[in-house]
């Protein structure tokens, strides 16, 4: 775990090494670069343009996303779940912000029906909160980096902190006390540099430490923004499960939130594939799935949802179930109101609200799951028509849905620093999939890595 005290110095770094090496077989950075200059075509610079994600000064809706769509995906079922996916934690976000931090007793008496503006945060009906806003952070690091980069990651989350990137309001006005403590030694880590921050944002300085949590924290910071982990990577889960624990890594160092996040990617990967719902609410579910888990298996407090369906209750909140703070509950909730939610995800997303409390998370939360298993199309019309930056939430998703993007060999890189940053990916091998998506062919030019997969 990250020190939020400490400065980075040569035993940090050392460490570094030593823990990326344990994690990743390597190839060098001139091996993988003479891949990729094989892969470049003139057709590069018309799909590779990313600057327009790294806008600060413009709110979502005013990005220039309308010149930026990308081609159109030939799995429309596939597009559907990842669409239901980001809209369905948006929606759920959007529904609990007006009464964020409302007891289970005001809500008894006030339920929420449907959107509303004012509240908590004085919002329009439909503007959302921290909850998407790191989501598409996390979402626009992907699309930028070609694959994962906790450093990257942090950055932007920093640009949402300080410059409100990525805010339905153009500030930010929501922020949990750990991932603004994270942040916070980010902030502070880069300062020992002495460089501007232009340049410290643009180019991941070597050896740096990007776990900036505390040990103990294990709120759910870091499982309200997962979806486009699970959904970037969802074509190899092991690589989504594995991404989704270290993109926790980075604001929530607790072990229970770190493999809650695991497991939640799965459960997502596990909807995008196809599986029925009495599938992926099995009690056997991780052991069913085990291989996605690599080497490091759950936490036991993790795996025992799962294993002993403790999200089961009929009573809902007066049988325990909680919108609290806390990620191992929130996944709980997140559950129960998909287990019980009559395969409707308008009825599910309400009754995470109307536990009260840690409300649009809750619902958010549900929503990524929920919204991939019943799809883009099975989500309310009349709550899409008011989600606040719908089409530019979208043209985010067309962008990571792995269907578009070119696979090379199967290989894990190191961190390498070119103009725009660290860069960490890898790319599938797998013959069929490299056969079936040869139509892609030409989009290989689009991208300068593979996918860390």
């Amino acid at each position: 775990m990250g020190n939020c005290t400490g400065t980075i110095g040569e035993q940090d770094h050392k460490r570094n090494i030593v823990e990326k090496s344990q994690r990743h077989s390597h190839i060098s950075y001139r091996e993988h670069n003479q891949q990729i200059q094989q892969r470049r075509s003139t057709t590069r610079e018309k799909f590779d343009n990313t600057e327009w994600l790294n806008v600060t000064n413009l709110k979502p809706n005013e990005m220039d996303y309308v010149n930026h769509c990308p081609p159109q995906s030939s799995d429309q079922n596939l597009s559907n779940k990842v669409h239901g996916s980001m809209m369905g934690m948006a929606i759920g976000d959007a529904l609990g912000a007006s009464v964020e931090f409302r007891p289970r007793e005001y809500l008894e008496q006030n339920p929420i029906t449907n959107l509303q503006g004012g509240g908590t945060w004085g919002l329009k009906a439909g503007q959302w909160t921290d909850d998407t806003s790191m989501a598409l952070c996390l979402a626009a690091s992907l699309i930028c980096q070609h694959g994962f980069s906790a450093y990257d990651q942090l950055v932007r989350y920093k640009w949402w902190w300080r410059k409100g990137y990525m805010s339905s309001t153009g500030h930010c006005f929501d922020i949990g006390k750990s991932t603004k403590q994270a942040l916070d030694v980010f902030v502070r880590r880069q300062h020992e540099y002495n460089q501007d921050f232009t340049t410290l944002d643009l180019q991941e300085p070597e050896g740096f430490n990007t776990q900036c949590s505390q040990p103990d924290r294990q709120s759910n910071g870091c499982l309200m923004r997962l979806a486009p982990i699970a959904l970037f990577f969802h074509r190899d889960a092991k690589d989504a499960v594995y991404y989704a624990g270290e993109s926790a890594r980075t604001t929530h160092g607790h072990q229970i939130a770190i493999d809650s996040c695991r497991l939640y990617a799965a459960l997502i990967c596990a909807a995008l594939n196809g599986e029925k719902k009495n599938e992926i609410l099995h009690r056997n579910f991780y052991q069913n799935h085990i291989q996605w888990f690599g080497s490091k298996p759950l936490d036991q407090e993790v795996s025992n949802i799962m294993k002993n369906t403790t999200y089961q209750r009929k009573g809902g909140y007066n049988d325990g179930i909680r919108g609290s703070a806390l990620c191992i509950q929130s996944l709980q909730a997140a559950l129960w109101a998909f287990w019980s939610d009559k395969n409707s995800y308008e009825s599910g997303v309400l009754e995470c609200v109307n536990l009260g409390d840690d409300t649009d998370t809750t619902a958010a939360i549900y929503g990524q799951l929920a919204g991939a298993y019943y799809g883009y199309k099975q989500l309310p019309p009349q709550w899409l028509e008011q989600i606040y930056a719908r089409e530019f939430i979208k043209t985010i998703s067309d962008w990571y849905e792995s269907s578009k993007l070119p696979t090379v060999v199967s290989v894990h890189i190191t961190n390498y620093h070119t103009k725009i940053g660290s860069r960490c990916a890898t790319a599938q091998h797998d013959a069929v999939l490299i056969k079936l998506r040869s139509i892609y062919a030409m989009l290989v030019a689009v991208f300068d890595v593979g996918f860390d997969r």
